[in-house]
């Protein structure tokens, strides 16, 4: 493995986990974007990795985090939500994995910045 490689895989890690525990965020808004740019992934190939990195209970660590200072306050509805997410997780990329490249890289594209606009202009 090449240097480069290996730096930019921690700083793929290490950004995305930062950014997880301080944000909520870390998956497809920062992992995805940086494989492709740092890694030279396809959309295919970034969304897959970031699932296989996410495959690993890798957030119980933030999630606990938060637990404690008192802002996760309902474990059985994060436990339903977690297995329709497995659901609807098995569901979206059978979805993914059967539309064409660009046509992804659109839709992403057009989740996050509807997701952003929301974000900057809510109160």
């Amino acid at each position: 493995m090449r240097m480069t490689t290996v730096l930019s895989l921690l700083v793929i890690g290490l950004l995305a986990g930062v950014l997880s525990g301080f944000m909520g965020v870390g998956g497809g808004v920062v992992m995805i974007p940086l494989m492709i740019l740092l890694l030279g992934y396809d959309q295919h190939q970034a969304q897959g990795m970031s699932l296989a990195v996410l495959a690993v209970p890798v957030t119980f660590v933030a999630a606990y985090t938060y637990h404690k200072a008192g802002h996760v306050i309902e474990w059985k509805y994060a436990l339903v939500i977690a297995v329709c997410f497995v659901v609807g997780g098995y569901l979206g990329s059978k979805f993914a994995v059967s539309i064409n490249q660009q046509m992804l890289k659109k839709i992403f594209a057009l989740i996050l910045v509807v997701a952003a606009v929301k974000l900057f202009f809510s109160k």
